[in-house]
């Protein structure tokens, strides 16, 4: 039941960075986000490859609210997490 819920926040994540690269979004979504993101991370502690993709979209989010990131960056992580939150669910 965690790895689902964990999955749904990598899926919206991903979407968000997907789809909301070029839209300005409100800044505490993507903090929160973020936040969450970079937290779940500290879970795997960096063993795996999926660790180091939550730390490293978790800062694209945070820095995304701060400043103008490249659209490629956005959605190279966002396809990554979808990835990662379509696997979980199987």
């Amino acid at each position: 039941m965690l790895i689902k819920i964990l999955g749904a926040i990598d899926i919206s994540s991903g979407l968000i960075l997907l789809f909301g690269a070029g839209v300005k979004l409100p800044s505490p979504l993507l903090l929160i986000l973020g936040i969450i993101l970079i937290a779940k991370s500290f879970l795997g502690m960096f063993k795996e490859f999926g660790g180091w993709v939550d730390l490293l979209s978790g800062a694209v989010l945070i820095l995304s609210s701060l400043i103008a990131m490249p659209i490629f960056i956005s959605i190279i992580f966002g396809i990554l997490l979808l990835q990662k939150g379509v696997v979980s669910f199987f």
